[in-house]
């Protein structure tokens, strides 16, 4: 919820840019941090890490970070926290993603994608959308699934894909999650191109496997776009060559979004500039507001002063994440 629909007399205006801290990098001269969030689409070829990278060069600072693992072969909504939004971060990667997945059948492959070396070829040309269509709804739903070897996760404090390089297969425990829907878009054997609305942590790429040995001739997937990162979408978000070439004529900020951009979804409520002042140095408060895990309160002006959560020890709210200085 917006502060527009705060708790509070009036309809404060929901800010439209982000603001520039004061907050200096450690170890240099004063100067200012700029903070805000960018949804870049990302290209197919560089990793999630490369993008951050060329941001940093962009901005020119280190404080930034993505919101959640792009593989290389995707491309599409690739949202970056600059400065303090870096804090919200996990509030952007907890959020629902979409994606348009093409899922090629007839070859498995040891990464499920198309960058993998193919394990099996088999015929598909028996293969009806009257099939596909009976199946994909046991795929909807709260379902589980084996992580891919190419995959970021650890084991042993070590990337599976780097385990994966070397030849190195280790068992995988299988992970719920929740995919909400799966639309077909177009089949044009030997390709299927799947709409999917999914909850963090699924991977597509497994959802192709799983499809293609379910029906029999087994698939991969050969190409991906993630299309909206909670309230991000592919049609807003800005490409990274474009981000680039305007860096260069000092108008790449156009693009920056207000760090409130990543809370969508907290209640919130607007409070006095005592209560501010006292949220900013730390203090519990009590709030008019309906019981919740966390709350983000913003001050008169429509400035974020913080993220709260309930103090077990009291009916007061006490800071989770303070955004403004004491």
């Amino acid at each position: 919820m917006a502060p527009d629909s705060a708790q509070v007399l009036g309809q404060p205006t929901r800010p439209r840019r982000a603001r520039m801290s004061s907050l200096p990098p450690r170890g240099h001269a004063r100067e200012e941090m700029i903070t805000g969030i960018l949804s870049i689409d990302k290209p197919r070829g560089p990793t999630s890490h490369d993008v951050v990278a060329r941001t940093r060069r962009i901005v020119g600072q280190r404080r930034v970070g993505h919101t959640g693992t792009l593989d290389p072969l995707a491309t599409g909504v690739l949202v970056v926290c600059l400065g303090k939004a870096t804090r919200v971060a996990e509030y952007v990667a907890a959020a629902p993603k979409a994606y348009q997945a093409r899922v090629r059948f007839g070859v498995t492959t040891d990464s499920s994608d198309a960058e993998g070396q193919v394990l099996v070829s088999r015929p598909w040309e028996g293969l009806s959308l009257a099939a596909i269509e009976a199946v994909l709804p046991d795929f909807v739903g709260s379902i589980e699934q084996i992580p891919p070897m190419y995959s970021a996760l650890k084991h042993k404090g070590i990337p599976l894909y780097r385990l994966a390089r070397r030849g190195v297969t280790v068992e995988r425990k299988p992970r719920r999650v929740q995919v909400y829907s799966i639309e077909i878009v177009d089949w044009q054997p030997p390709d299927l191109v799947l709409d999917v609305r999914c909850s963090k942590g699924t991977y597509i790429r497994s959802l192709a496997h799983d499809l293609g040995k379910t029906l029999g001739p087994g698939a991969h997937l050969a190409g991906l776009v993630r299309t909206a990162v909670g309230r991000f979408h592919l049609s807003d978000s800005v490409p990274l060559g474009t981000l680039e070439a305007e860096a260069s004529e000092g108008t790449w900020q156009r693009h920056l979004l207000p760090i409130e951009s990543g809370l969508e979804g907290l209640p919130s409520i607007v409070v006095d500039a005592l209560t501010a002042r006292c949220i900013g140095y730390g203090q519990v408060v009590g709030l008019p507001a309906a019981p919740s895990p966390q709350l983000c309160a913003y001050d008169e002006t429509c400035r974020l002063i913080a993220i709260l959560e309930p103090d077990a020890d009291s009916d007061l709210w006490k800071p989770h994440k303070v955004f403004v200085p004491s």
